[in-house]
């Protein structure tokens, strides 16, 4: 099978184009692709498929031709990924699949309008993040609260007093399951300045990683709800680069840059 390799401020991702959905990948064989020292290496798959093609979103086909199969590196489904929505937003129009402009894209936590902005960065419409409760993640004994977030998928963002650089997320923080059923996406970040925030992230699925696009959302949310507010446009910092996320009354807004660095065939098998 071709494949590319693409990252969204270095969150990385193996991009497998699959139109008729024949592929029929399996959660070990992704994890294969994604393991960095026998693999390709990569935070995730995003599998290209025509979305009438797959029974879980073919009633969308009428408004988005291309379907977004997101998997994570141990191989489970995810609903959503702001990051990967931007690279393959980039594949589609680099394969000459999709115009530069505005274009939908399916996913299983919905249909996410792209768009290619005049310097070449990516705005995806994230959606309206709904805000569900509040919670507490335990890192290295200390309990940080932070707010429930559905971004599509779940996310737990606290602010924090601590340097997030100090932060040991070696090992996944600790979340309450009756909350999480599922597991979370966990972020978390320092307020610095005017709308701008420091940010890193435990990923469910993938542990950390240098970016999270649905997380980068969340959050703003979580830092604007800090000082009353629910909207604005927010700078956050991870250690892969700098995205922008803009909260209006409707929905919210992921702009940032994603390339594709590689191609090849691959070789891996079950």
């Amino acid at each position: 099978m071709r494949f590319f390799k693409g990252h969204g401020t270095e969150n990385d991702f193996v991009i497998l184009p699959d139109p008729g959905g024949e592929a029929g990948l399996t959660a070990s064989l992704v994890a294969k692709i994604c393991d960095r020292r026998a693999g390709i290496g990569a935070d995730g798959v995003l599998v290209v498929t025509r979305t009438k093609e797959s029974h879980e979103v073919s009633e969308h086909a009428a408004v988005a031709e291309w379907f977004m199969d997101y998997r994570n590196a141990d191989g489970s489904m995810a609903e959503m990924c702001g990051n990967g929505m931007r690279v393959f937003a980039r594949y589609l129009i680099d394969a000459g699949l999709e115009q530069s402009g505005e274009f939908a894209v399916a996913t299983r936590g919905g249909v996410r309008k792209v768009r290619v902005e005049p310097n070449g960065d990516i705005t995806v419409d994230m959606g309206k993040p709904v805000v569900l409760g509040e919670s507490v993640a335990t890192v290295g004994g200390h309990e940080y609260p932070g707010l429930h977030i559905s971004m599509g998928n779940p996310h737990l963002a606290c602010a924090i007093g601590d340097p997030v650089v100090q932060l040991d997320l070696t090992h996944q923080p600790g979340f309450d399951p009756g909350v999480f059923p599922n597991g979370v996406n966990i972020e978390l970040f320092n307020p610095v300045g005017t709308s701008r925030a420091v940010m890193r992230v435990y990923e469910r699925g993938c542990g950390e990683t240098r970016s999270c696009g649905t997380g980068t959302v969340a959050t703003a949310v979580a830092a604007a709800a800090l000082s009353g507010d629910t909207t604005g446009t927010w700078t956050i910092e991870v250690p892969g680069g700098t995205v922008t996320v803009t909260l209006d009354e409707d929905t919210s807004y992921l702009s940032g840059p994603a390339v594709i660095v590689a191609s090849g065939e691959l070789m891996l098998a079950e």
